[in-house]
């Protein structure tokens, strides 16, 4: 009878640490997820705003070498309608 309850214990600490293994890896998934409705800080819309305006810059460069180069490219690119 003694080996009997060694075992039963000994399966009982290991559902125990199964299930409490399971519940802190699902709390840390939720934890990492984003949360809807989250407000956006002011220094995340700045620095958008920056990458905007830089990826603006660099189509504008970007058309002006186009336009250099091959003068038709806007009539050659332009969907028919």
């Amino acid at each position: 009878m003694n080996v009997f309850t060694f075992i039963i214990t000994l399966v009982g600490m290991i559902f125990l640490f199964i299930t409490f293994w399971i519940v802190l890896a699902l709390a840390k998934d939720h934890l990492k997820r984003p949360r809807k409705g989250k407000p956006v800080a002011d220094h995340d819309l700045e620095r958008l705003a920056a990458m905007a305006d830089s990826l603006g810059e660099r189509i504008e460069v970007l058309e002006s070498i186009l336009d250099a180069e091959v003068p038709d490219w806007r009539e050659q690119h332009e969907p028919a309608s």
